[in-house]
């Protein structure tokens, strides 16, 4: 990539941004974002859940529920822009809003009561395949914690990777988030780790 690209602009999910997250899924920008629409943190993991109908039929119902869910107020992330194009996304929102992590048994084990402090979660990141590595990732993050502070702040926690040939997920890494005054929490089997920090 040029080094000349000018400086990434961000904007959060919306109903006025909705056409350009649909645009950048619809380029298929990493395996499996395309099919997913980032709902699968919506969901609460229930056996089958989600997983009903054709492939094609699974696609379509996932963008539909995700722009319902944008509509509602009920989806939030952050879309980065080179060049007036979205090539980036991230995901955050409140525990509520993406539930799928609970149904994990090592989080319930490591997990801390918060008491009455709000609890994020920051759980997906999509990067077009000609952006990767080239800062895209970190500055959705950063746009993201912003984001939370201006809502009102809290406990963020997300689940990243420990190393990069790891990443299969959609997580981002550990380094990642240690560089936004992120602790380690408890690790989430073999790649995984319980990254927190207050905002």
């Amino acid at each position: 990539m040029s080094t000349n690209v000018p400086k990434y602009v961000t904007r959060e999910l919306s109903k006025k941004t909705w056409s350009d997250f649909e645009r950048l899924f619809k380029t298929r920008p990493a395996p499996g974002a395309h099919p997913c629409w980032c709902m699968y943190n919506h969901f609460s993991g229930r056996e089958g859940e989600g997983r009903t109908g054709s492939r094609a039929s699974r696609v379509e119902r996932n963008r539909r529920q995700k722009k319902a869910l944008v509509r509602r107020g009920s989806a939030h992330g952050i879309i980065v822009y080179a060049q007036g194009q979205p090539v980036g996304w991230c995901q955050f929102g409140q525990s509520q809003e993406l539930p799928r992590i609970e149904n994990n048994r090592k989080y319930l084990k490591a997990i801390r009561e918060c008491g009455r402090t709000p609890l994020w979660r920051i759980t997906c990141f999509v990067v077009h395949h000609r952006y990767r590595r080239c800062g895209v990732a970190r500055t959705a993050l950063k746009a993201a914690l912003a984001a939370i502070r201006r809502s009102g702040g809290g406990l963020v926690e997300a689940y990243p990777v420990r190393r990069w040939d790891a990443y299969t997920t959609y997580r981002g890494t550990a380094a990642m988030f240690e560089r936004e005054g992120f602790q380690k929490i408890a690790l989430l089997g073999e790649s995984n780790v319980l990254m927190r920090r207050s905002v």
